[in-house]
C-alpha cells in the first residue's frame, strides 16, 4: 500500500530529517512549512497520516487540525515544543491521536507512526471485513461500515479514537468500564501513557454528540470507577 505522509513543521531541519527517515521506512512524504500551504495540501490530497507542529506561521496548528477534524479521521500526531500538560491535554482534545514533545528522537518517531498506522488500518480492515452494522441507542446511530454516526439523522464528525469509544460502548450497553479498559480496547495498549488521555477523548465526544455535555445521557461517569452507557434521550 501507497502510504502518504504529510510533514507539517516550518523547522526546515526537521522536516526534512523527518522526511529522510520516513521514506528510508518506505513512506511517501510531502513537506509543508506553514499552515496555509498545509490546508491546501490536505484539500487536494488524500493521507493516511499527518504530522503536525503547533506553533506554525500564517495558520497555526491548533487552526489547521480543528479544520482537519471537521472533515477526516486520519491519525494526526502533533510534534510540538510545547511540553506542558495543559497543551498535550488541549491538543488531544482538539482531536489529535498522539502528541510527542521536542526535542524527540527519530526511532521513537517512527515507531510511533507505525502503530498509529497499524491501528487505523486495523479498524479499517475490521469495518471491511464484516457486513454492514448499525449500532442503535435510542436516536444515536453508528454504522461500522462507514464511520458515519448520527444524531436524530444529523451526522455528526467524529474522529477514529472518538468513534472506537462509542462503538465499545454501544456494543457493550450494559458494562462499566474502567478508563484503563477504555484504553486498551481503543488503543490496543496495554496502559495508559497520560492518565488524562480517555477523559479528554470522552469530553470531546461528550461535546458532539450530548445536548448538555456537563449532564451527559449517553456517556456518563460512574464515580470512582469510571464509565458507562446511559439511556439516552
Amino acid at each position: 500500500m501507497n502510504i502518504r505522509i504529510l510533514i507539517i513543521e516550518d523547522d526546515v531541519e526537521i522536516n526534512q530529517l523527518v522526511s529522510r527517515y520516513l521514506n528510508k521506512e518506505g513512506f511517501h512524504t510531502h513537506s509543508v512549512y506553514n499552515g496555509k500551504d498545509a490546508l491546501a495540501y490536505i484539500s487536494k490530497h488524500d493521507y493516511q497520516l499527518i504530522i503536525l507542529d503547533l506553533m506554525l506561521p500564517k495558520v497555526d496548528g491548533q487552526e489547521v487540525l480543528r479544520k482537519i477534524r471537521k472533515k477526516k479521521t486520519i491519525p494526526v500526531i502533533i510534534l510540538s515544543a510545547r511540553d506542558r500538560e495543559i497543551d498535550k491535554i488541549l491538543g488531544l482534545g482538539l482531536g489529535a491521536d498522539d502528541y510527542m514533545t521536542k526535542p524527540f528522537t527519530i526511532g521513537e518517531l517512527i515507531a510511533r507512526v507505525k502503530a498509529q498506522l497499524r491501528r487505523h488500518m486495523n479498524f479499517n480492515a475490521d469495518t471491511t471485513r464484516t457486513e454492514v452494522k448499525v449500532l442503535k441507542h435510542g436516536v444515536l446511530e453508528l454504522d461500522t461500515s462507514t464511520y458515519e454516526v448520527t444524531l436524530s439523522g444529523q451526522k455528526k464528525p467524529l474522529t477514529a479514537k472518538e468513534f472506537g469509544i462509542l462503538k465499545l460502548f454501544l456494543e457493550n450497553p450494559t458494562r462499566v468500564f474502567t478508563k484503563s479498559q477504555i484504553f486498551e480496547a481503543v488503543w490496543q495498549e496495554d496502559s495508559m501513557t497520560d492518565n488524562n488521555t480517555v477523559m479528554v477523548h470522552i469530553n470531546r465526544l461528550r461535546a458532539k454528540i450530548e445536548k448538555d455535555a456537563s449532564n451527559p445521557v449517553y456517556i456518563q461517569t460512574v464515580w470512582g470507577f469510571g464509565y458507562k452507557l446511559g439511556e439516552g434521550s
